[in-house]
């Protein structure tokens, strides 16, 4: 709805509706016809023909809809709208229907930051706590001890009897105290040492100080061993076992043939070395 001053804008524009409306009725155009025409409401049409100009809103889009609507019809409105009185737009004024005090607003801000400051503290106490304890335990440093080891006051079995019946057996040394902090068994597992008669002549060893991917054949073609091989483990092959060998990161393999360490850089590539192997364990680079 609009106020009086804008219906007083139209005075001048009194008979327009009509012009219009017997200029829509002799082209033969319906209410509906027009309202498709200029994409209005039907019920805007009828309003600009019946100048309820109360009904279209504010004077600037009633002065549009009707020169719209006389350029459909052909009907010239353009002197009766420049003596029309139109005052200016007036934007609506935007109005708070709801204020919130300023105590109100500071105390819910704190509120909020208690409630963050609280979930912190609930999320990060235990878990310091937790942390705490673990490095705790872990500053004590407990002793360990070997399992490799044998107790020097645990006599060794055979000993004993091995012995002369007059001779009589020393007492068991005292045992050291017992420390403070506990024992804790060491897993590390013991280097074996292979004797040399355990290994046969001409044998081709590999001892692996790094993972390395293998892909060893027999001298028939059959694959003996493909598979990654971990850090720390060694391979032994008989004269004769082996006839070809692919190592990759070559680097980290130390290939030795009856006791001697073999060169492989002349059979490397990128960090691949690949050779035969003869029957009699000697190493030759791949013939293509």
């Amino acid at each position: 709805m609009i106020d009086d001053q804008t219906v007083n804008a139209f005075d001048t524009a009194a008979g327009c509706g009509a012009r219009l409306r017997e200029a829509r009725e002799a082209a033969g155009l319906t209410l509906e016809a027009v309202g498709q025409q200029l994409r209005m409401p039907v019920q805007v049409v009828k309003s600009l023909e019946a100048e309820q100009w109360e009904r279209l809103g504010a004077p600037v889009f009633v002065r549009g809809q009707l020169r719209s609507y006389g350029r459909l019809l052909k009907v010239d409105l353009g002197d009766v709208l420049e003596q029309s009185r139109i005052g200016p737009v007036v934007p609506p004024q935007l109005v708070s229907h709801t204020h919130t005090p300023r105590a109100r607003r500071i105390a819910e801000s704190l509120g909020r930051r208690v409630l963050y400051v609280g979930i912190t503290a609930v999320l990060a106490v235990p878990v310091w706590f937790a942390t705490r304890g673990h490095f705790d335990s872990a500053s004590s440093g407990p002793s360990t001890a070997s399992l490799d080891v044998i107790p020097a006051a645990v006599p060794v079995v055979g000993s004993a009897e091995s012995a002369a019946p007059n001779t009589p057996v020393a007492a068991p040394a005292a045992a050291p105290a017992a420390p403070s902090a506990p024992y804790l068994a060491s897993l590390t597992p013991v280097p074996r040492t292979v004797s040399a008669a355990a290994v046969p002549a001409g044998a081709l060893n590999l001892q692996f100080k790094g993972d390395s991917w293998v892909d060893i054949a027999a001298p028939d073609g059959s694959t003996v061993e493909k598979a990654l091989i971990k850090s720390g483990e060694t391979r032994s092959f008989t004269p004769g076992q082996v006839g070809r060998m692919t190592l990759g990161n070559a680097s980290a393999v130390e290939v030795q043939q009856a006791g001697t360490i073999v060169d492989l850089s002349p059979y490397q590539r990128a960090n691949v070395a690949r050779f035969t192997v003869s029957s009699d364990g000697s190493v030759a680079p791949v013939s293509h």
